[in-house]
């Protein structure tokens, strides 16, 4: 399969950041695109890479990138950066620059997970692009509060002993601890992603270890406790105004619960719903792999 890497210049003010991308098929056949938008914020592309095997099921050519600060987009100063510069606008801005730079604008699909179907349906909504031909939006939330409330649901379901030894740590500032960190992995093995990793998973965790600026200033210490920059973020009343066809999808076990994944059902006009048995990765999970490849395709495949 025919793959294409390359940078985009990204003009934030008077400054000029670089956009990594990556294209696996060909942007001139007569295939609409699928965007992949990774999620964190701060955790770089490469475990999202399994839909690759969406060009290989129906030859629709598909695009990774690193967001700006993640990955192959790091930049020298990032950690210096204001917490002012680090909006969901930024990140939309980022989007519509690289449609246009890869000239996609006349016709695309997205596919956003997690913090990624976030991104998407705010651009979906906010921006109302016109090439926009299908939206997937896989573990995500209209907002930041309804998030929260979904990983502190999962958060009162562990044992009294485990929930608190987290709290604690969050609430001292103290977690690099080897016992907070035995505690979110074990929170991980039930709503995230099951043990032994992927490589392609270790890769994009790494990656945000390196640098945690992006996830630290934008959510906080964790997912039960958002402190950051999208604190208050909601497209909760905007969703209803987004026309492309979308499809949800969530896990049984996903720390993105119904609860987040209800409201986009309930208000988009032309929406689908299909739940899976496991948790907030079903695309490399091996349970539930091939039946959300599936699903995407034919659901990218659909006429609009």
């Amino acid at each position: 399969m025919a793959e294409v890497t390359g940078k985009v210049d990204f003009k934030v003010g008077d400054d000029t950041y670089q956009t990594w991308y990556k294209i696996v098929g060909d942007l001139t056949s007569d295939t609409h695109p699928l965007i992949v938008l990774h999620g964190g914020p701060g955790v770089s592309h490469e475990y999202m890479t399994p839909l690759a095997e969406i060009h290989n099921k129906c030859n629709i050519p598909v695009i990774f990138y690193d967001q700006i600060g993640i990955g192959k987009s790091f930049f020298e100063g990032l950690a210096d950066k204001p917490k002012e510069f680090w909006t969901i606008d930024l990140f939309v801005d980022e989007l519509e620059n690289l449609v246009a730079h890869l000239g996609v604008q006349n016709g695309f699909a997205l596919l956003g997970h997690s913090w990624g179907g976030m991104l998407g349906a705010h651009y979906a909504s906010h921006r109302h692009p016109v090439g926009l031909k299908h939206l997937v939006i896989t573990g995500g939330a209209p907002s930041m509060a309804l998030w929260e409330q979904s990983t502190r649901q999962l958060l009162k379901a562990l044992p009294a002993n485990m929930r608190e030894t987290i709290e604690r740590h969050e609430k001292e500032g103290t977690t690099d601890s080897p016992e907070y960190q035995q505690g979110m992995g074990i929170f991980y093995e039930k709503h995230v992603c099951k043990t032994p990793w992927p490589k392609v998973m270790e890769t994009s965790f790494a990656a945000m270890m390196r640098h945690p600026t992006v996830y630290h200033t934008m959510i906080g210490p964790s997912e039960f406790t958002i402190t950051g920059t999208l604190k208050s973020w909601s497209c909760l009343d905007q969703i209803h105004t987004i026309t492309a066809p979308t499809l949800l999808t969530n896990g049984v076990m996903d720390e993105a619960q119904d609860v987040c994944v209800s409201p986009f059902f309930q208000r988009i006009p032309h929406v689908k719903w299909a739940q899976f048995s496991q948790r907030h990765m079903p695309f490399l999970e091996e349970e539930n792999q091939a039946r959300y490849l599936q699903v995407v395709a034919d659901f990218l495949m659909y006429p609009q």
